[in-house]
């Protein structure tokens, strides 16, 4: 895999800001390791420190939008070439700047693994370096490109007790060469340096999010269209179309991915004659691991799936169905029962007690009910909900609290035919995905209140909703998502304080209240709905661009009675948007939007 070398750790801590720790914490020493040294010099040693690192040339690459960032590298650096030429086309670019310059003053960051022993005993992601560059040209390609450096003067780095004699022993048993991509031009007036720091700015950006090593296997007519769909999914990360959650896990997966990958690499590399059986097992083990993350980060590139992420198979229980002699059960779940919990049952009631939700729904089958007492309970068999049943708290909704398992990536999601919750709060804590997923059939929501810390409640393609007299609040995404070909019933809800993330500046926010995607068109009633303080529209329609024939990103309409509003009405008909005695407080209602 092309990769920019160590400084993709780095990279998620602003490489450019200068950042620095002036003192390396004290840690135990372990081994020996070429010229690595302990964490910290001994107490009685004195050594002079090393001064601060000078300010690196800004980045101007995350200021640029993303048609520039199209236009840049889909137009200007690919053109039409092949995934196979890319590493050429980078090579090409960035050899052409570095010609206007020889030598510079630069910042060498790089893995503490290099330097120190039980490195990853300390959060520092790298180790920087102030160092003269010398470049020449080279054959290989960008992400392989090497500079020849020396320690300038003064020695300085991010790391003030970091001993002159260890950088130095480092550096001759790397021949003084370091990859080029670790390296970081400082700031000043040389206009040529400038560009030459824009220049390692736009092809490690390319490494770092844009190129994935499967590429050349990929039959695409233009690799530049490739591109252009991940840029647009970097950008939507970035300016909040995408909710923070979402974003965090496929960052998170393609790390891992590259990781992974480079384990493999090594493992491979360290066999040095003919592999055991166990070495070709564990070969092989590792390679499957890689394909399978790999088909999962393929699945967000798909333009079609990635605002929800990766689905990954979540409910994997079968479904039982109704007990064979076709009687119900009511469990009861509190900590303590007593005659006063089940005086209000039938006589002919079938009641189970349990202390734990978790064993209740364990234990249901179709037709059964779940009664939860007061109390705040958790539970993972949420998120596995395949039988047709119905919870229900016995009180006001917020003394019944269930909150989600931060170790879990979904905390509610259903593919049963037909599910209910009734007089109850969700309360999301650490989950990635929304607080609540209905992957088909049918759910309902009366009387609960559901805070948000992710995403909030998504309805899949084919799937059915209905919320009446419930809370929605928090989501960092739509309060409400209804996916293609999805339908939902909403009734006297209040939605409000969702997609409050932080943004870009250049972000449009228009997802709020409601976000409605339209290919094929799903279905929607609301009435007596109150929608406020949501940090963009309302209601808002994803509309795809080939779709609509107009020419500005979001449309927005008044009761104007106007032209606008007409077409608006109509799309509405279309999409079997029905819409009576809502309220939306939001400053914008409804919108739609280019997708």
């Amino acid at each position: 895999m092309a990769s920019s070398g160590p400084e993709e750790g780095a990279a998620e801590g602003d490489p450019a800001s200068g950042e620095t720790s002036r003192s390396w914490p004290a840690g135990p020493s372990s081994g020996a390791g070429r010229s690595r040294r302990p964490l910290l010099s001994s107490p009685g040693e004195e050594e002079a420190e090393a001064d601060p690192l000078p300010a690196q040339s800004p980045s101007h690459l995350r200021a640029m939008s993303g048609r520039d960032k199209v236009a840049l590298y889909c137009d200007r650096l690919l053109g039409g070439r092949k995934a196979e030429d890319a590493n050429e086309a980078m090579s090409k670019y960035l050899l052409e700047k570095l010609k206007m310059k020889e030598k510079w003053l630069g910042v060498w960051k790089t893995n503490p693994e290099l330097f120190f022993i039980n490195s990853e005993d300390v959060l520092i992601p790298f180790v920087g370096i102030l160092v003269e560059v010398t470049c020449k040209p080279s054959q290989s390609t960008s992400s392989h490109l090497k500079a020849s450096v020396s320690v300038a003067e003064p020695f300085s780095s991010n790391i003030a007790n970091i001993p002159r004699e260890l950088v130095d022993n480092v550096l001759d048993e790397l021949d003084h060469c370091v990859p080029l991509l670790e390296i970081y031009p400082v700031e000043g007036k040389d206009m040529v340096v400038s560009d030459i720091a824009q220049a390692l700015d736009v092809v490690r950006f390319f490494y770092d999010f844009l190129w994935r090593d499967w590429d050349e296997d990929e039959s695409c007519e233009t690799y530049a269209a490739l591109i252009e769909e991940r840029i647009k999914l970097w950008c939507d990360i970035e300016n909040g179309t995408i909710p923070a959650p979402i974003g965090q896990r496929f960052r998170k997966n393609l790390e891992k991915y590259k990781n992974m990958h480079l384990e493999l690499i090594q493992y491979q590399s360290n066999i040095k004659e003919e592999p055991t059986a166990e070495e070709a097992v564990e070969c092989w083990k590792k390679y499957y691991e890689l394909v399978m993350l790999c088909g999962l980060l393929k699945i967000w590139e798909d333009l079609r799936l990635r605002a929800h992420g990766p689905l990954t198979p979540r409910i994997l229980r079968r479904r039982r169905g109704h007990r064979d002699d076709g009687k119900a059960v009511t469990h009861i779940v509190a900590k303590t029962m007593t005659a006063e919990m089940v005086k209000d049952f039938s006589v002919d009631t079938l009641l189970q007690q349990h202390d734990n939700l978790n064993m209740a729904l364990d234990s249901c089958y179709s037709g059964d009910s779940v009664v939860i007492f007061p109390g705040e309970y958790k539970a993972a068999n949420l998120s596995m909900l395949t039988e047709d049943i119905i919870i229900q708290g016995a009180g006001k909704p917020e003394e019944i609290v269930i909150v989600s398992e931060p170790t879990h990536e979904s905390f509610v999601v259903s593919k049963a035919h037909n599910v209910k919750l009734m007089h109850l709060t969700l309360v999301q804590q650490g989950t990635v995905d929304g607080i609540v997923v209905v992957e088909s059939g049918h759910m309902t929501f009366v009387n609960c209140i559901l805070k948000c810390e992710g995403t909030g409640v998504s309805v899949l393609t084919g799937a059915s909703l209905t919320i009446t007299n419930s809370e929605i609040t928090g989501a960092q995404g739509a309060g409400v998502e209804l996916h293609p070909g999805s339908t939902a019933i909403l009734e006297g809800n209040k939605i409000h304080h969702c997609n409050n993330f932080k943004t870009s500046e250049s972000s449009q926010g228009a997802l709020g209240g409601i976000n409605i995607k339209v290919v094929p068109v799903p279905k929607l009633k609301m009435k007596n709905n109150h929608i406020y303080s949501n940090n963009g529209y309302g209601v808002t329609i994803l509309q795809p661009t080939d779709q609509l024939s107009t020419t500005g990103g979001i449309l927005e309409f008044t009761a104007s009675g106007d032209a606008e509003e007409d077409m608006l009405s109509k799309l509405m008909h279309e999409l079997s948007v029905e819409m009576s005695s809502n309220t939306l407080d939001d400053i914008k209602g409804l919108s739609i939007v280019n997708s």
